[in-house]
């Protein structure tokens, strides 16, 4: 772990700065802000119009002078004064008030496995910019761990799966630190991608992106597997006409089209266990894989992880908010770190 748990306890707020979603907990009031990292901005003047679900929803219909923007990419902060004016909005004037009355607020924050010093420096200076005092980063991936009720602290192997919107990482832990870890730059919006050009090229059909993922989760309960329905019904714009069309797609060819770009999370997933040491791969074998993440609730993945691996594959009960919930669990002091004394000759 990055930092000490003692240090994380006196930090009075958690912040999941996520590609897709922004999320913060605050100590003694739980999850308060769960919201997507998007902003509407005028342009003529700059004043920020909406943020978060209402944000989203412009995202298309907006005229020349508005502006969408997500301040957050791939886990990085890559727009500073954009993001402290959302997490400023989304946290709303009374909580703010009460949060400025810390003498000293400190705050913990959620950086992707490997992040480089400017991705570090770009998270630390946003949450500055909102008054806190000292920032503590923690490892996703760890956070995640924490926040689905794996045994972090023991010494036996857990591996977890990190399923984001623009990247997928998966690390194996043991005794509160990452064994092996490898992050691969696919997730939900490379899957989306797919799904989006797979209609548009076999049945020449065009979805609006917000669709495309409430799309494939009612895929996946009506059948996106190989006991489901052959072909399911769906709606969109003829690319030709451009007026509406209802086509059946085959739910096979769908499930295939989403799993072409995965492939690099197979690649990756053997290489973190070719890396790992034998005795923890046997514990693996027992425990199997647990996906947190927005993007673990896609059709077929979790059976894809199956048959690639033939270890069992776990999905966690809330996975898209685990690792501000890890966060949080370490600010309120639930989490007690197994303590090895040196031994004395």
């Amino acid at each position: 772990m990055t930092v000490s748990l003692e240090q994380l306890r006196r930090c009075h707020i958690a912040v999941d700065l996520g590609a897709a979603r922004t999320r913060v907990y605050v100590k003694g009031c739980g999850l308060v802000v769960d919201e997507p990292s998007v902003a509407a901005v005028n342009t003529r003047s700059g004043a920020l119009i909406a943020v978060g679900t209402f944000a989203e929803q412009m995202t298309g219909r907006t005229p020349d002078y508005i502006r969408v923007v997500r301040p957050v990419s791939g886990g990085t902060v890559v727009d500073i004064e954009m993001a402290q004016r959302m997490l400023r909005h989304l946290l709303g004037e009374k909580l703010r008030r009460q949060l400025r009355r810390k003498p000293r607020l400190r705050a913990a924050a959620c950086t992707p496995h490997d992040s480089d010093p400017l991705a570090q420096r770009a998270a630390v200076e946003t949450l500055i910019g909102l008054g806190a005092r000292r920032v503590e980063l923690v490892d996703t991936l760890i956070a995640a761990a924490v926040g689905c009720g794996l045994p972090v602290e023991q010494p036996s192997a857990t591996m977890i799966m990190m399923c984001g919107a623009a990247a997928t990482q998966v690390a194996v832990l043991s005794l509160g630190s990452i064994v092996t870890a490898e992050r691969m730059p696919v997730g939900g919006n490379a899957i989306d991608h797919a799904v989006l050009q797979y209609l548009r090229q076999q049945h020449q059909l065009m979805l609006p992106s917000q669709s495309v993922r409430p799309l494939q989760l009612a895929l996946r309960g009506n059948g996106l597997n190989s006991r489901g329905p052959a072909s399911t019904e769906i709606h969109g714009r003829d690319v030709v006409t451009g007026l509406a069309r209802s086509v059946q797609v085959d739910t096979a060819a769908v499930r295939q089209a989403i799993h072409a770009p995965l492939t690099a999370v197979l690649d990756g997933l053997g290489k973190v266990l070719r890396d790992c040491p034998p005795d923890l791969v046997a514990d693996l074998a027992e425990r199997g894989i647990m996906m947190v993440g927005g993007s673990a609730l896609l059709p077929g993945l979790d059976q894809m992880l199956r048959d690639a691996t033939g270890m069992p594959v776990h999905i966690a009960e809330r996975p898209d908010v685990c690792s501000v919930l890890g966060l949080g669990a370490m600010l309120e002091g639930r989490i007690h770190p197994m303590v090895l004394q040196p031994i004395r000759n």
